[in-house]
């Protein structure tokens, strides 16, 4: 048996939306705070799978995890350096920030590799390449990386490609290196802001979050804090594409606009009609969009998060469309998804001619990972007739509460269990 999500199309959505805490900022503010010596209280986190399978990291680290609505309350002060073997760390891609923590904090880390949607070759040699210029050495072994260091010192990182995650990680080992760290070539997306402001308010020294170039000065010690995560940019952009696909007027709220630019100026580039706010995004209906041609980039630029989810509308707009993915190019199997339902794409190599408008038909599709996942959700509101959408848990890795926020906007959604 498995779950499955069954969305009745045809329904056209209207009323307000609030958007959770960044996923992508939570994954890593989690680990980050076992850093600390005390108690660190995050608020805005997201109901989201991927925050349970990191608690479920925390307590075996004999970390004390409470939870209180949306907010997390971490204190490491029992924790224990573990070897993280079990399975939950290959749930998720971003158990690799505990290899950045506890290498930190202890010298020492033993853990297996993390896992995640498959969205191609997702390499973590560039992780690797700064525990390593910091003064550790590293083994891969029987599926677990073991790395250690008796003394991490600071030095000048450049890396190859401006990773997230190896931006992150890096910052993490370094805050208590001895002497300065400098990263260079960062990654500058909102959520490496949020980690450093965190490990900021614990005590440690980061400056240039956002940049392309990021200093920290280590410290001996960080204490507890209280921390109120970003919204969700990525949610945000979901809802803004589902309001100008299916919605008479949706009003998106807890966004910051700048962190979705490149989506909105695209969107109005189509025609949808968007009037943007301090902290709130308003849609309405809009007749005849236009194809346009997307390339995803590294914040700021287009986001390879929301290609995914830009598709379905992309179907329902006039004249040929193209995407194309620079970060990850093999991230198309949504596509594939969206032909069943009856949309007319082409995929090429990185990338996807769409032609529209094509009318879509609900059918029983699969979420191959987490925003092909919210790519389907859109189409099965756009499509006639019942779209069954199986492995589901994708979509509960990265959406709080999706069938809620649905239902409360209009939608005609459900949960059920099939063979």
């Amino acid at each position: 048996m498995q779950e499955v999500i069954r969305i009745e199309g045809g329904r056209r959505l209207k009323g307000e939306v609030t958007v959770s805490g960044s996923k992508n900022a939570t994954v890593a503010l989690i680990p980050a705070a076992v850093l600390a010596e005390g108690p660190v209280t995050i608020v805005g986190v997201p109901g989201i799978a991927d925050v349970e399978s990191l608690s479920e990291i925390l307590r075996i680290l004999n970390v004390d995890v409470i939870e209180k609505e949306d907010h997390l309350i971490i204190d490491p002060s029992h924790m224990r350096n573990t070897d993280l073997d079990a399975d939950v760390v290959t749930r998720l891609r971003a158990s690799y920030y505990f290899m950045g923590a506890l290498l930190g904090k202890y010298g020492y880390v033993r853990m297996k590799m993390p896992g995640g949607c498959y969205l191609g070759p997702r390499p973590i040699d560039l992780h690797i390449k700064g525990f390593e210029a910091l003064g550790a050495s590293v083994e891969y072994d029987r599926g677990c990386y073991t790395i250690r260091a008796d003394h991490l010192h600071g030095a000048k990182i450049f890396l190859d490609i401006s990773s997230v995650g190896a931006t992150i990680n890096i910052m993490m080992a370094a805050v208590y290196a001895e002497g300065r760290t400098v990263i260079e070539n960062a990654a500058k997306e909102p959520e490496i802001i949020d980690v450093a402001t965190l490990l900021n308010k614990m005590g440690a020294n980061v400056r240039g979050a956002g940049t392309g170039v990021i200093t920290i000065d280590g410290v001996k010690s960080l204490g507890g804090c209280f921390h109120e995560i970003i919204p969700d940019r990525i949610e945000a952009g979901t809802f803004v594409i589902m309001a100008a696909a299916c919605a008479d007027r949706m009003l998106i709220r807890n966004v910051i606009p700048k962190h979705i630019e490149a989506l909105t100026s695209k969107l109005q580039e189509m025609g949808v009609d968007m009037e943007i706010g301090v902290d709130s995004i308003l849609v309405r209906h809009a007749d005849h969009l236009h194809g346009i041609d997307v390339t995803t980039k590294p914040y700021p630029g287009f986001a390879t998060d929301l290609q995914q989810p830009l598709t379905p509308l992309l179907t329902q707009a006039e004249g040929v469309s193209q995407v194309t993915d620079t970060i990850y190019t093999e991230r198309f199997k949504h596509c594939l998804e969206l032909q069943r339902m009856g949309a007319d794409i082409e995929i090429g190599n990185g990338m996807a001619v769409i032609h529209g408008p094509s009318k879509l038909y609900g059918d029983k599709v699969t979420a191959t990972d987490l925003r092909c996942g919210a790519s389907l959700v859109i189409a099965g509101l756009l499509a006639e007739g019942v779209t069954e959408i199986h492995d589901v848990y994708h979509i509960d890795r990265g959406y709080d509460n999706i069938d809620g926020k649905l239902k409360a906007l209009g939608g005609v959604i459900c949960r059920a269990m099939v063979e």
